[in-house]
């Protein structure tokens, strides 16, 4: 735990549903050098910790709510910079397991909280090498005794350096006990006992299923001391997020547009029988509204081309809720 840091940026894709997706970090050079091209501390930055963290951070402080996830990197950012300072001072400074849990309903920003933090470790020192695997539990499980925890090994294998990502890992843990996905498991465990400070699993999955996924084995609780709430988003943060991803992709929305969103939103997210999926549904919504937009401009502009804003806007009634 080298605890200095450099600069982050950059923003990933979404992974193919049951594909492995290893995301690799290039190793960038620190952010703070002296004329020479010589690195020297990031302590020697003259407008402090604080604003060297928000700078490091852009990326996290870009996404809506998750205060709670942002204070939880602050904290680590502390501890690597304070463990630095403790080294320099001929004191002891023990390294510490960062094995997370992430419970949430589906669209509440898990996955892309991993990818960042994958990034923010790196460059804080804890990961050598920064980069992402995402797996599911058809990556894990095999198909006879001994392939499980082969196929487990070598995921493990290709973290080294960065974080293993497993999401529903609650569904390791459904067969009961003569399902491969307990050997699964219990290769995993023996991993973090092999590979400790090596490389740092993250499960996530809906909050009542991790619970019951992490008393499936007996070592998994005290193995994961970072657990972390993903709450729903609010309506007002769900509308923060539809303009966001319209502004992204070069759209804007009218009031009246995002006034129809909001009321649908109230409903969907009080009155839906199954799990509200959050920003994932937002993002469902944006995307057919950008078709329904498609639909309506080509039907209005037959001889012609619409105009620049009128490719940017949508309106209420490219929202078919």
């Amino acid at each position: 735990m080298s605890g200095r840091v450099a600069a982050a940026s950059g923003r990933e894709e979404e992974r193919p549903s049951r594909q492995i997706n290893i995301v690799l970090r290039s190793q960038e050079p620190p952010a703070i050098t002296n004329p020479s091209g010589e690195s020297r501390p990031v302590a020697a930055k003259n407008h402090g910790h604080t604003s060297l963290f928000q700078e490091l951070t852009q990326e996290l402080e870009g996404l809506v709510g998750l205060d709670n996830i942002k204070e939880l990197v602050f904290e680590i950012y502390a501890l690597l910079q304070i463990a630095q300072m403790r080294t320099e001072a001929g004191l002891a400074s023990g390294g510490q397991a960062y094995h997370m849990v992430f419970k949430g309903n589906p669209g509440t920003g898990k996955t892309t909280v991993a990818r960042i933090v994958a990034k923010l470790f790196q460059r804080m020192g804890v990961l050598t090498k920064g980069h992402l695997i995402e797996v599911e539990r058809a990556d894990l499980v095999g198909e006879y005794i001994g392939h499980t925890a082969q196929k487990t090994r070598d995921l493990v294998k290709k973290a080294l350096g960065g974080i293993l990502f497993i999401d529903e890992a609650y569904s390791l843990a459904r067969g009961g006990e003569k399902d491969f996905g307990k050997e699964a498991i219990d290769t995993l465990v023996k991993a973090m006992e092999d590979h400790r400070s090596q490389f740092i699993l993250i499960l996530a999955g809906y909050s009542g299923e991790m619970e019951y996924f992490l008393m499936s084995n007996p070592g998994l609780p005290s193995r994961f001391p970072i657990q972390v709430e993903f709450p729903d988003y609010t309506i007002d943060q769900l509308l923060q997020i539809a303009e966001l991803m319209a502004k992204d992709r070069d759209y804007i929305l009218m009031p009246q547009a995002i006034l129809k969103l909001k009321q649908h939103l109230l409903v969907e997210k009080t009155e839906s029988l199954h799990a509200f999926s959050n920003a994932r549904y937002v993002r469902n919504a944006i995307e057919k509204a950008v078709r329904g937009q498609a639909v309506r401009l080509l039907n209005q502009y037959e001889s012609t081309s619409p105009g620049k804003q009128e490719l940017m806007t949508l309106r209420t009634e490219d929202f078919k809720l």
